[in-house]
């Protein structure tokens, strides 16, 4: 057993509450966003539930009022984020932004004066209960271990991987791809940035700030880039609680499988808890693509 580096337990309240005004933030600063996205003449064209940004479009965007204050939300969210995974592990907090999901899905129907349909009720309370029951199942497991040079060097080693694959993916079919492409990809790199963070954070702790510190730094900052111009193009040709579902469900179980797999911080989990694990993540995701073939504003009429 690695001897344990981090804050003491009776901190995770306070950073389970900063990872719901984490949720809100995120929430209001994604429907800020999609409607500058999709409102004005700048609407990008989608043609069959596909399309995507330009870099015009995009540079458009930085003029929108509406679009700078939901980024300044989601900059706030984040900052709330890194709040919490000071105080606590990754596995309990990072999951807890499904909450998000609920808010958007409410704040985009009053928005849009859509009705949410029965298809759309079930997709997001499986998102939310799978969600619930796995960060239930983590908070009585979870601990922060110290980091060997091994485990950053494996994260960073994947991430570059993944970043190679999604820029090909992105400049190469990035405007015939549907918003599950797009969210599946921002959802993945998202949940990396917030690894990278807490990788960083429990460095930190050890004090042990050095090169491979600063490698993931840079790293993260990638990973935030890139995943920023999917989300945008996510925007683009799906509705917001779409986005954030994917991005409050797939972020949280990417980072959540690597902090298990790499980071240790569930090895006090018996078989029953893996269990249980891999149960509740099943079923948010199974919510994620109920989601997205039951959104009323996906669907689309034929000839």
């Amino acid at each position: 057993m690695q001897e344990y580096f981090g804050p003491a337990d009776e901190l995770r309240i306070l950073a389970i509450l900063l990872a719901i005004l984490a949720a809100v933030a995120l929430a209001f600063g994604a429907q800020f966003q999609n409607n500058a996205v999709v409102g004005g003449k700048d609407k990008p064209k989608v043609k069959n539930g596909r399309g995507g940004l330009g870099l015009r479009q995009l540079g458009r965007l930085l003029l929108k009022p509406q679009w700078i204050s939901g980024l300044g939300l989601m900059g706030l969210g984040m900052v709330l984020q890194l709040g919490a995974l000071t105080l606590a592990p990754l596995i309990v907090v990072q999951p807890i932004g499904a909450i998000a999901l609920v808010i958007t899905s409410l704040l985009n129907a009053r928005v849009t004066k859509t009705k949410i349909n029965r298809g759309t009720t079930i997709a997001i309370l499986l998102c939310t209960m799978g969600i619930a029951a796995f960060v239930t199942t983590a908070s009585q497991v979870a601990s922060a271990n110290v980091l060997t040079e091994t485990n950053v060097a494996a994260v960073l080693f994947i991430l570059l991987g993944l970043l190679i694959v999604f820029a090909v993916l992105f400049f190469t079919a990035g405007r015939s791809a549907k918003p599950l492409t797009y969210i599946i990809g921002a959802g993945v790199l998202y949940g990396f940035v917030a690894t990278l963070a807490k990788v960083v954070i429990q460095r930190f702790y050890q004090m042990q700030f050095d090169w491979l510190s600063i490698l993931c730094f840079i790293a993260l900052i990638a990973a935030v880039v890139l995943g920023g111009w999917f989300v945008q193009n996510a925007y683009a040709s799906g509705p917001p609680d779409l986005v954030i579902a994917g991005l409050t469900v797939i972020d949280p179980l990417v980072a959540v499988t690597v902090a298990i797999a790499i980071l240790g911080e569930a090895e006090a989990a018996t078989p029953l808890v893996a269990l249980g694990f891999a149960i509740s993540g099943a079923v948010a995701v199974a919510g994620v693509v109920l989601l997205s073939k039951v959104h009323p504003e996906l669907a689309i009429k034929k000839p």
